[in-house]
This record gives structure tokens, sequence and C-alpha cells, in this order.
């Protein structure tokens, strides 16, 4: 640092176990210079520096955090907001422009976008760019298949980690949460707003649960079960995609029989779904630009799509083209920057003390899979298996000593289902919960939800807690005949 910042919380604060920093809240001697954005139109961007190591600030080791800023109308911010996309990984300093037009919320406050360390524009953590999701096709139980899959997940930690060096160490939850506070000193803010979507509802709270006296209002929206693990929450991916894809998916897409020709039921629509889906991991589709659409490229396409209704018909449009075995009409999928995948194993394998091994893993793998085909035999953290996971203490989230904090869910939320998020709410004291009733999109306020925008901007700006839990009717679902159906929301949650 450009000089010394002494930092941290006492023992007594956040136990005697946990490894002391120096107290206090010095004036940092650095200012974020703010001009306009390159990348974004319509946001300043800035940097500053944070320690490499919070543990060991003095080192003279440094690291660049980059940061976006939409500025109040008004012209004098009364404060300001953070806001997180999710991941763990998202970069999110475009996430900002998702509020330029709540006319409410940006009056009077400024809303920060942040690329988190180790991912977008801030100092990046590297797997090398190898990826092991869609090395092999994870339904294929047979021997051979199943240890292609575990060398695979343990050469993604080993890529991850020797890559990173490290870099890798300090990319958790402890060291980002600090980075976070410093922002906020850098700001001028003697509290923040938060608004934090999936995985950064795990970090609103973690900060909460670090510094809670500079707590203002924290909205958490699509929550993980923070109080819980990173394992445990992504254990539940296969039957929150699976509840997502039976309950909305399959029933919309028979509704439309019509235009997509892939059943006139949901169990129809099932069907076409493994039938073609057998086909292709028999023989991969290739298409114009010399890739392939197999088994597990379909499974992407349609597992992508239930975290937005609004992705329905580009969804269907792809089962139906390559059931037809058509090379038209199957969209690529997304591709993103190797540096938010590194952040994500980085975030959660270090933050998580992982259970299982090859063998366990193999195990568990059978059961969901048996369970949640469409996305159950996928085991995302499966690298943190053979994580050499460093020295990290974690404070559980519980709520005690914490303002209210407000938690928008979906009654469907595919990455982030409704059970974990109900535990979370009874293990975080004083917390509020406001259901989407349904619904299953993940991410929900500001995305045109009239009833969610009201109650989330007089909680943030009217300062308005709710005495108790509330619900909101979720949003139609898209008609794939009318104009304009297409959804141009930002990434929300787990980059897939």
């Amino acid at each position: 640092m450009r000089a010394r910042i002494a930092i941290a919380v006492t023992a007594a604060l956040i136990g005697a176990a946990l490894p002391t920093y120096a107290q206090a809240e010095p004036v940092p001697d650095q200012t974020i210079t703010w001009t306009a954005c390159a990348e974004f139109d319509g946001l300043e961007c800035g940097t500053f520096q944070a320690p490499f190591d919070w543990r060991t600030p003095d080192d003279g080791r440094e690291i660049t955090i980059a940061v976006s800023r939409l500025k109040a109308r008004s012209g004098q911010a009364k404060g300001s907001v953070l806001t997180n996309p999710g991941g763990p990984g998202g970069p999110g300093r475009g996430l900002p422009l998702l509020y330029a037009d709540r006319a409410k919320l940006v009056a009077d406050l400024d809303v920060i976008g942040i690329d988190p360390r180790g991912t977008g524009a801030s100092t990046n953590a590297t797997c090398g760019g190898y990826d092991w999701i869609g090395i092999a096709d994870p339904r294929d139980r047979s021997r051979a298949n199943t240890k292609l899959l575990y060398d695979s997940a343990e050469l993604q930690a080993t890529a991850c980690q020797a890559r990173s060096g490290e870099f890798g160490k300090v990319v958790n939850t402890e060291q980002t949460v600090r980075d976070l506070d410093l922002l906020r000193r850098l700001l001028g803010r003697e509290k923040v707003h938060w608004i934090g979507y999936s995985g950064g509802t795990w970090m609103g709270a973690y900060y909460a649960t670090l510094f809670p006296d500079r707590v203002d209002k924290f909205v958490l929206d699509s929550n993980t079960d923070f109080t819980s693990t990173f394992q445990d929450v992504f254990d539940n991916f296969g039957y929150g995609f699976e509840r997502r894809f039976r309950v909305d998916f399959l029933p919309w897409a028979a509704k439309y029989d019509g235009l997509y020709h892939l059943g006139t039921t949901a169990e129809q629509v099932r069907q076409t779904y493994e039938t073609t889906r057998a086909k292709l991991a028999a023989n991969p589709l290739p298409l114009p630009d010399g890739s392939v659409v197999d088994g597990v490229r379909l499974d992407l396409v349609l597992i992508r799509a239930q975290y937005d209704k609004h992705q329905f018909p580009a969804a269907a449009e792809a089962l139906a083209a390559v059931g037809q075995a058509t090379k038209a009409g199957a969209p690529a999928l997304a591709t993103y920057p190797d540096a938010a995948n590194a952040t994500l194993y980085a975030i959660a394998c270090n933050d998580t003390k992982f259970r299982h091994n090859r063998a366990t893993l193999a195990a568990e793998a059978e059961r969901l899979g048996e369970q949640y085909p469409l996305f159950g035999y996928y085991q995302v953290l499966a690298p943190c298996a053979f994580w050499d996971r460093p020295p990290l203490d974690l404070k559980k989230p519980t709520g005690k000593g914490v303002p209210p904090v407000l938690m928008v869910q979906s009654e469907r939320d595919p990455a982030t289902p409704l059970e974990g998020a109900q535990r979370a709410h009874r293990n975080f004291a004083g917390s509020r919960m406001l259901t989407v009733t349904d619904e299953g999109d993940h991410g929900i306020y500001g995305f045109g939800n009239p009833c969610v925008d009201e109650v989330v901007e007089a909680f943030i700006v009217d300062g308005k807690v709710p005495s108790g839990d509330l619900t909101c009717p979720g949003t139609p679902m898209p008609d794939p005949t009318a104009p304009a159906a297409a959804s141009t929301r930002p990434l929300i949650g787990w980059p897939l």
C-alpha cells in the first residue's frame, strides 16, 4: 500500500482462534480517480490498491481492484450502494447499468459496481484456460469415463493452483470482504448499502457478519444458504434445476408445440430432450464453425436457460433445431473470461472444507443424477476434493448484531433453491424474506417485477424495514409469438 493501512478486527470480535488484524479505521492514503468508462457507457470507472494479503498488509504487496460508479442523479449522493452479480467470480462493473432507470434508487445514491479480486479488470486469477466441465459426459458412469472425469477435476485443481500461485490462496471471502470495507472508506461512507445476487448474497452476509456496524440496508437477492457451505449450495443445483425444468420449462414448451414441435405435454417434451440427447451422445452434430453439439452442450444450453424465463424461447428453438439434425438455430454457448472461472474455484474451494474423495464423488453423482438428470450428474465443485486449502477462518453468519437484511427469493429458483434460502433466513437473525410466488427466475430486483422493485426501494431509499415476511407475485411467462421476447438481462449467478 502507498502508506501502511492498519486493519482488521480484534480477537474479541471474531474469536481468539482467528488471526489478529491491526485495529482501526485509518484514513486511506489513496483516492479513486473516476473517469468515463470505455467499456460501460454511462458509468465512471476507477481502481484502487488493496493489500495482496490482508493478514500481512504491511509486506508491500498490492493488488488492483477495479470499480465503477453510476452517479446519483441529484449530484449530491447521500450514500453508496455496493453491488455484486454473484458467481462467485462474476465481474460486476457493468451491473450498475441495470439500475439506470430506477429513478427512486439513483436519485440520491451512487451505485457502485465491483470486479472482486481475481476477476474482471481487477488483478486476475487463472487456471491457464483449462475448464474440466464438458471434458466428458457425466452421465456415462463407465469405469473409464468416471476415471477421466475425476482425473480432469484433479487437473482443474492443479491448473488453478499452479497458474494462480500465491495469489490464488488469497482469493477468498475472508480477503474480499476486507477489500469491500476498504472501498467503503475510500468512498467516504460510514455505512454502505448492498445489492447482491446469488453468490453476492454469500458475500453480503459475510461482510455484514464481519462489519455489522458498517451495514446500512442490505438486499440479498436469489439467496445461497450462506449459513451453510459452498459444497451444500452447489449440491442443490441438481434439485433446483430439475424442478425449474419440469415445472416451468417443459409445460411452457408443450404449450407452444405448434411453434417448436417438441410435444404437446411436458412428458413428451422431456422425452424429446432425452431422445435427442442420446443421439447427440452417440453422434455429435457438427456445426459450420467447426464445433460440435453433443449431449453435454445441449444440457448446458438448457441449464443456462433455466435462470431466466425469457431465455426459454432460444432454448426451445435450439432443442428443436438439434432434434431435427439441422445446422441452424442452435446458439453458441456464451464464453466467459478464464479469470471468472478461476475466481469461482478459488473462492469456493478456499472457503470450503470439502468432504468428498473420488469414491464418494462418484457415488454422489450417481445418486443425484438418477434423481435429477438435467444437472444432477454435473459436480461443479469436484475440483475442491483435490484442492490444497490454505488456512482460512470465516465467522459463520448468524445475523446477531447485524441490522435487518432483506432477502428476495423466487419459489423455483434453479441455482439457489427456495429451501436453502429459507434455511439461511431461519438461521440469520433479523432477516426478512420477500418470496416471489409462481416464479423461477434467478435475480429478481431490477428485472421488471414492480411489486419487488417497490419493496426493495422502500427498504433501501426510505429505510422502511418490513415488519415481517412478505410475498409478491411473479411475472408472466414469455409469449414466443410476440415481438421482443428475448432477454437482455445481465448475467446473474454462476457463469455457466
